[in-house]
């Protein structure tokens, strides 16, 4: 029998825009520029490292990466770090599975760096997790030959208070110096020294205010840099892990929750290309010792006769509130759903204020708002998701204008987005605001050597004048915008009247994607799931009579059962508390400090008739309450948030839910009490009724076109109040966090030179700001605010601004120094330098 030869085999075409090499003898296809140890994992060979990270630029600081490279038949005369080498046509690899060269390499990498490390492994946090310890077993050499004594250092040295820095394990990696420059923009760590005397460290001088600092403890690769909550409190292996999502923002960053023994010990980044990427903001990292306070909530409570609160069962505590609501429902009972809640939880309050208790009189906006605000969030953010507008078009934006919104305190992962995205693509970041924050001047970094400074990317304005001055653009940033740019608007717009209407406008008139970026996690859920007064689930008007007719339908409600007027916001559900138009008040997770008018606040409720509390831990509402429900958090129940792109976010519990219940079922059980049903029993099932109902369609609400304001005359001794909180502030979850707290950034009073010398201030001495409600004293830094305004922090160390000025972004304000008569000069050191901050009452 004749045998054909073996027809030769046409060379597969390269595809355009990569090349062709050998790794390992394997052929393969790569993109031009990626580098060498990417190539390699894509084909699962795994060459160790130290310094490399996917998300930073490449160091070849540790050299362990080490393989053997030809080019044109021709080895390179010694090894390759791997991490910095970028493909080429040709090429020629063979890692330490192949080459004996290699191999003998990475080994002689591992021997120099174990020189010094101390073999701590049994009492190191990193021991279990460890890359050094796998790649020592796995690279390393099976003896040592260095005999002489160790270098040892004092530890731990605090980079901060949150951060521990254990120098003698150290392998001069460079990933915690290049997070801080390259990712979070605040070079807060760096290497100190030079040659075999080069160590991490920090500036003596310069304070520590990083808001990412956690993130440099999760990248490091062999225990160097350890949490001073988390230290020495558990080995990795004993913890159970639980997938998680961020409660303090609306960014919905992944989180892995790590526990041990019914205890949350430490919460991680997870990985989520399309999210958070592989970072969080300290808060969400830290934050979390609120779930042991000792103000947690934990049995239902009920007012007695002789007004004092005193734990009962939960059945009793049911009977109790649904008699008081019951009694209240003819008069009128007003629902406060909060920002805390999940897209479920947030769904059974507007369910509940409808069919329980006959009213749209629900709000979840636990702060300033507006009916200009609830008019742009219908028509320009209701039912949109990341499909609209999402990290990656963020990301992928050539401009971008943020109004009304301070994205590093507010917004953490957009801030991290924006920045790669000025640093790595040149993208143009603007900001309408008051001064130049960290923000302005970490996200106006711009490809090349002209980069435009960041006083450059400010777009000034005077508090209340921000609709004026955004119809009035430079054309510049017009232009930037109609090609493809974003307008980001934060919630601070909502006291800033016509500033919705002209971010709307803008967005029309550049055909620009917006976005609405609250602070709170659950408010954009809460806003999608009609926790509002104007709305049904899924953006349905309530005045709309067809909308309402699907919805009873839905529910199984007699025609006509829901109510067709819209209700009231939550500053007239808290006026018409307090006037006793309404009877009673159901409050979710409210804390009374954070609205408009928190003096006000307090008097409605202690002036309703019946209030029911639900709650994670004892708060003002709570002092005042009728009956406490306790409610459980994230860590013990399931559910999802929307983010701001409007993505669902799922977790579920990481801990034994045993006494509390989430938000949903309490409402149903209470509803059953009042001889009705929810159908809300568990997240799993409101979630099912609410996608059931789906969004409405047809023609979107028109968008706001109210006018702005005309700007305050100031008087003698006045300036124009502007003011935000700060990501690390005195928020009720950020209770019993010492070490996260130290962390925070100080509060100033700030102000231009010119208004400073006009109103008598001196840099670094006390400033006092005040009210007829009171007054908040600070001391004085300079900052490039416009003429007339005085910047103050919304609720950072004695700076209270609601509850001790009653007064808010664009308010009128007195402004005094502090003299020595007055006052001794406090929050300053004998230099005068800003040292500590103050505060006076009632002054």
């Amino acid at each position: 029998m004749t045998i054909a030869p073996e027809e030769k085999k046409e060379a597969r075409p390269v595809p355009e825009g990569h090349v062709r090499l050998t790794i390992d003898g394997r052929e393969v296809d790569a993109p031009k520029g990626e580098l060498l140890i990417r190539t390699c994992e894509r084909l699962g060979i795994i060459v160790p490292r130290f310094c490399d990270h996917p998300l930073l630029d490449p160091a070849g600081a540790c050299r362990q990466c080490l393989v053997e490279v030809e080019m044109g038949g021709r080895p390179m005369p010694k090894p390759q770090a791997s991490c910095t080498m970028t493909v080429a046509d040709g090429m020629v690899v063979k890692t330490q599975h192949s080459s004996p060269v290699a191999k003998k390499a990475q080994e002689g990498v591992m021997e120099l760096l174990l020189i010094n490390h101390p073999l701590d492994c049994p009492v190191c946090d990193k021991g279990g997790e460890c890359p050094l310890q796998n790649q020592a077993m796995s690279t390393g050499r099976t003896d040592s030959r260095f005999v002489d004594e160790k270098r040892t250092f004092a530890k731990p040295l605090p980079i901060s208070t949150q951060v521990l820095l254990d120098r003698e394990r150290c392998v001069l990696c460079q990933r915690c110096t290049r997070f801080s420059e390259e990712i979070a923009g605040d070079p807060f760590i760096d290497l100190l020294e030079r040659g075999a005397n080069q160590q991490i460290g920090v500036a003596e001088d310069k304070p520590f205010q990083s808001y990412m600092s956690g993130n440099t403890i999760q990248i490091c690769p062999v225990g160097a840099l350890t949490s001073a909550a988390y230290r020495f409190r558990s080995r990795p292996f004993d913890l159970v892990s639980t997938p998680g999502v961020d409660e303090h923002t609306s960014s919905g960053a992944a989180l892995r929750v790590d526990t041990r023994r019914g205890t949350v010990l430490r919460r991680l980044a997870g990985n989520d290309p399309e999210v958070n990427e592989e970072w969080i903001d300290d808060r969400t990292r830290f934050a979390f010792r609120y779930l042991s306070s000792a103000g947690r909530i934990t049995r239902p409570m009920v007012r007695g006769a002789d007004g004092v609160l005193a734990e009962t069962s939960w059945t009793e505590a049911m009977e109790v509130a649904a008699r008081g609501l019951l009694a209240a429902r003819e008069r009128g009972i007003g629902v406060l759903a909060g920002g805390r809640l999940t897209l479920e939880d947030a769904y059974a309050y507007g369910k509940f204020a409808r069919v329980a208790a006959g009213t749209n009189d629900v709000d979840f906006r636990a702060r300033p708002h507006s009916a200009e605000e609830l008019d742009f969030l219908a028509s320009q953010v209701v039912g949109r998701g990341p499909e609209q507008l999402s990290y990656t078009r963020l990301e992928a934006a050539p401009a971008v204008l943020c109004v009304a919104l301070e994205p590093e305190e507010e917004a953490p992962v957009v801030y991290l987005r924006l920045r790669k995205a000025a640093r790595k693509h040149g993208q143009r970041v603007f900001h309408l605001g008051q001064w130049t924050t960290p923000a302005v001047e970490r996200t106006s970094l711009e490809l090349g050597s002209a980069a435009p400074a960041a006083k450059d990317n400010l777009i000034p304005a005077v508090p209340g004048a921000e609709p004026t001055v955004l119809a009035d653009l430079p054309e510049e940033v017009v232009g930037a915008l109609r090609g493809g740019g974003v307008i980001l608007v934060g919630e601070r717009a909502a006291e800033v009247p016509g500033l919705y209407s002209a971010v709307a406008a803008l967005g029309e008139r550049t055909g620009a994607a917006i976005g609405w970026i609250p602070r709170r996690a659950g408010d954009r859920g809460a806003l999608d799931a009609g926790a509002v007064p104007t709305l049904l689930p899924g953006g349905r008007a309530v005045t709309d009579a067809a909308a309402r007719a699907e919805v009873e339908r839905a529910w199984g409600l007699a025609e006509g059962a829901l109510p067709a007027g819209p209700g009231r916001d939550t500053s007239a559900i808290l006026a018409a508390a307090a006037s006793g138009e309404l009877a009673a008040l159901v409050v979710g997770g409210v804390d009374p400090n954070d609205l408009p008018d928190p003096a006000a606040a307090l008097e409605a409720l202690r002036e309703v008739g019946f209030l029911v509390s639900l709650e994670l831990q004892a708060s003002p509402v709570t002092e005042l309450a009728d009956v406490v429900l306790p409610v459980a958090p994230d860590v013990q129940r399931a559910g999802s948030y929307l983010n701001w792109e409007g993505r669902r976010r799922e977790f579920g519990p990481a801990l034994d839910a045993t006494g509390v219940l989430p938000d949903c079922r309490v409402l149903d059980t209470l509803a059953v009490e009042m001889d009705v049903d929810l159908f809300t029993q568990t997240p799993a099932a409101a979630l099912g009724d609410l996608e059931r109902l789906g969004y409405a369609g047809g023609a979107a609400p028109a968008a706001p076109t109210e006018s702005g304001r005309p700007l305050p005359q100031l008087g003698f001794g006045q300036a124009v109040l502007a003011t935000w909180r700060q990501l690390i502030d005195d928020a009720s979850l950020l209770v019993d966090e010492p070490a996260l707290a130290g962390t925070a950034r100080p509060a100033y009073a700030r102000t231009n030179a010119a208004t400073a010398e006009r109103l008598g201030l001196t840099p670094g001495r006390p400033a006092t700001v005040h009210t007829d409600r009171g007054a908040v004293t600070l001391p004085l830094a300079l900052a490039d605010l416009p003429d007339g305004v005085i910047w103050l922090p919304g609720r950072s160390g004695d700076s209270h601004v609601r509850s001790r000025l009653g007064a808010g972004h664009g308010d009128l304000v007195g402004v005094r120094a502090v003299t020595e008569l007055a006052r001794a000069p406090i929050g300053t050191a004998p230099d005068g330098r800003p040292a500590t901050s103050g505060s006076e009452e009632g002054a």
